[in-house]
């Protein structure tokens, strides 16, 4: 796995590299700020689902680079928002300052916003996207990031901080805030296939296993490892008092839960008859990772 993933990880950090170079007339102040928030540690799973998924369906690699990258600066952009003071207030990020430590309060905002425009541009400009395709893809990640999706969950999660919901209710959340963007990439990868029709209520079940077992594991990394290999704050969840899956379970059953969630995500991988080593192995990779 760890071959094809640094493959997808050095295409995309290269699209987006060669995107944002591409950008005109942005204030100086501003566009560092985009390019540090952006060209960082990150580990870029979502596209590379975007890509394991397309290049199994056959599709060429130059026609998911926008997906891809667009699937990412949303991702971005959500860290960056994610670590505001009014959000989650953190000051590292990926191992390195946040952005508005880096800078300030008022430029990570405006980097946020410029990342999430910027990725619907890039879908909208693709010379390798026809004008179909570009809806398709750019109704897609409207509908996994907006208020029915990440940023809904966001508030949900900011409005639990100091109680306990019900496990359905915590499940709903993060099905919202970190499940809709994983399905969200999985379904831009195959989006352009003749197979999509098929395909798609099946990824979307894989998505939102693979988010929930993805977030699990986030929760129980929390308290278990070190603020030096999570690159941000070890224990911030528990700091905030954020509802998390150890909390509510405890971590035993927790882990007993991401573990099951893992095994469904295998047997949906299995029912698509994707044929990529890649992906299996990515799925079994969530729960060993260490950040």
């Amino acid at each position: 796995m760890k071959t094809t993933l640094l493959r997808y990880q050095k295409r995309v950090n290269q699209k987006l590299e060669a995107l944002l170079n591409r950008q005109k007339n942005i204030p100086s102040s501003l566009f560092e700020a985009i390019k540090y928030s952006t060209l960082n540690n990150g580990k870029r799973l979502r596209p590379a689902l975007v890509y394991a998924v397309g290049e199994n369906l056959d599709i060429p690699l130059d026609k998911l680079d926008a997906a891809a990258c667009a699937v990412e600066l949303i991702h971005s952009y959500s860290l960056v928002h994610d670590d505001l003071p009014a959000m989650d207030d953190d000051d590292l990020r990926r191992g390195q300052p946040t952005c508005h430590i880096q800078f300030d309060e008022a430029t990570a905002i405006l980097v946020g916003d410029a990342q999430q425009t910027l990725a619907f541009e890039t879908l909208s400009q693709d010379p390798f996207l026809t004008e179909s395709d570009k809806v398709k893809l750019i109704t897609l990640l409207c509908q996994a990031s907006g208020g029915a999706g990440m940023i809904g969950g966001q508030i949900i999660d900011i409005q639990s901080n100091g109680h306990l919901p019900e496990l359905s209710q915590l499940q709903a959340m993060h099905e919202m805030k970190t499940g809709a963007l994983i399905t969200a990439s999985l379904l831009m990868g195959a989006a352009q296939s003749t197979h999509y029709p098929e395909k798609q209520p099946g990824l979307a079940k894989l998505g939102q296993k693979i988010g929930l077992a993805f977030q699990i594991h986030d929760d129980i990394l929390d308290i278990e490892s070190s603020t030096e290999v999570l690159g941000k704050p070890q224990g911030s969840d528990e700091a905030a008092d954020k509802s998390t899956y150890p909390k509510l379970l405890g971590t035993a059953q927790a882990k007993a839960l991401r573990d099951e969630l893992i095994e469904d995500s295998l047997e949906s991988l299995s029912a698509l008859q994707l044929a990529n080593p890649f992906l299996k192995e990515l799925i079994g990779y969530i729960a060993c990772r260490q950040h």
